[in-house]
């Protein structure tokens, strides 16, 4: 892990950091991967990816959270993404949300729960939130599975982004 990079949580075997303008291709390796954008309404280009970084680096400064680089500590590699994301409106409620998308060589490793579950533990203990979410495709099975060994369950179904999405949430 390079040093210059500030770690924000880690895991036995992750460190999650803030992302900088140099995740730019790492991050498009998930972002132009059809499969892994297949519940998003679309793939990014590099301009989309550039401002998705831009975005977390304001929502850093403006909330002390987002989505961060997830980093294997084993390979120092980037494998991911995965933090805390300010959902406004989420049926008539603000809701903190747990997101994540992984490279697709990554899935089903563990590595996402693993993400998750330090995502959670810093709402709950960093953050003083009583109650997490995440917005989840009603088809997406594996994130389904992701949010429930995180502790969550289904909450309800909401019209989202013009379309169902499936609310699944935790109490602290």
């Amino acid at each position: 892990m390079d040093q210059g990079m500030k770690t924000v949580l880690e895991t036995d075997r992750l460190f999650l950091r803030a992302f900088t303008p140099d995740d730019v291709d790492d991050l498009l390796g998930i972002f132009s991967d059809s499969e892994a954008m297949r519940y998003y309404p679309a793939t990014k280009g590099r301009e989309e990816t550039i401002g998705w970084i831009d975005w977390n680096l304001r929502s850093y400064n403006e909330h002390g959270f987002g989505l961060w680089a997830a980093i294997r500590k084993d390979t120092a590699e980037f494998i991911g993404q995965c933090g805390l994301i300010l959902q406004r409106n989420v049926d008539g409620h603000d809701e903190l949300e747990i997101g994540y998308s992984f490279l697709r060589k990554q899935w089903n490793l563990g590595f996402v729960t693993e993400a998750a579950i330090a995502c959670r533990d810093f709402g709950f203990t960093t953050l003083d939130r009583a109650h997490l979410v995440s917005l989840i495709d009603p088809e997406n099975e594996a994130s389904k599975r992701v949010a429930q060994k995180v502790g969550m369950s289904r909450e309800k179904e909401i019209a989202r982004w013009g379309r169902r999405i499936q609310v699944y949430g935790v109490a602290r």
